[in-house]
């Protein structure tokens, strides 16, 4: 699987697992994502997917490297589609 295909699925991941904000962003927690059984299957390297987004500017948390239950808590920010400038 690229980089590309595998944030593509993270996304999909956190859509599934988060709380949709009114902004169009999702929240979910390195540890629900980090313990979800369907992302252990997924992701060989959860950590590295989501440095890899972090750094597209696909979605934001706080710090560089998350591990878990260090991090368990901390937040993971799937940032809003950016929108279409209207013609």
């Amino acid at each position: 699987m690229n980089v590309e295909e595998e944030v593509g699925r993270l996304k999909e991941e956190i859509q599934r697992l988060g709380q949709q904000q009114p902004d169009g962003s999702y929240k979910v927690k390195f540890g629900v994502l980090f313990n979800d059984d369907r992302c252990a299957n997924i992701f060989e390297a959860l950590v590295g997917t989501l440095r890899a987004a972090k750094k597209r500017k696909v979605l934001t948390y706080d710090g560089e490297l998350l591990l878990q239950g260090v991090h368990d808590n901390v937040e993971i920010i799937l940032l809003p589609p950016p929108a279409v400038a209207a013609a």
